[in-house]
């Protein structure tokens, strides 16, 4: 199965279950934790990934590292593990905070930039977002100085890349095509 549409299948899962235990807002505040713990811990992140690590082993890791979260998220953990599907863990977490908001009939903006946006830019950015989409929007800025400039923009599913590093990587392309 396709990793994208195994990631959408476990968060609507438990998104679907959270509902039913009215813990959404609980479950979806320790997917932000779990997204952002693996994304800023790339050791994590590789270790999940790991075949030589033992399920068991992620399985005490995981409960060690988010002990404070509810019993749903901690259900999750066990499921992923024992499935063999834990290396989707930072996915599902998206895929389920994406999913919460779309319920909600909310949408987050993310914004990928080399430098922090000021306040008119966000102000900005959030009104086309929010003509574009037709949903109330919120807005989470990134940095990332590998973009060298410009910015990324992914709402939901969508993406819009205007960084400067993806103009620099199509012009080396089309330099390389041309050869």
């Amino acid at each position: 199965m396709n990793e994208g549409r195994a990631a959408i299948r476990y968060a609507k899962a438990t998104l679907d279950f959270a509902v039913e235990k009215k813990s959404a807002d609980k479950v979806e505040k320790d997917m932000r934790l779990i997204k952002d713990t693996i994304a800023e811990n790339k050791e994590l992140a590789t270790l999940l990934g790991s075949p030589v690590v033992k399920n068991a082993d992620k399985k005490n890791i995981l409960n060690e590292i988010f002990k404070d979260c509810g019993e749903i998220t901690k259900g999750l953990l066990g499921i992923l593990t024992d499935n063999k599907r834990v290396d989707l863990l930072k996915e599902v977490a998206l895929k389920y905070i994406i999913q919460y908001e779309q319920m909600k009939g909310e949408d987050v903006a993310y914004v990928t930039s080399a430098v922090p946006l000021n306040a008119a830019l966000e102000k900005k950015i959030l009104a086309e977002v929010t003509k574009m989409t037709g949903k109330k929007v919120t807005l989470e800025n990134k940095i990332d100085e590998s973009i060298l400039g410009g910015f990324v923009l992914r709402v939901g599913d969508l993406q819009y890349d205007a960084s400067i590093s993806n103009k620099l990587n199509g012009l080396k392309r089309e330099f390389t095509n041309s050869l």
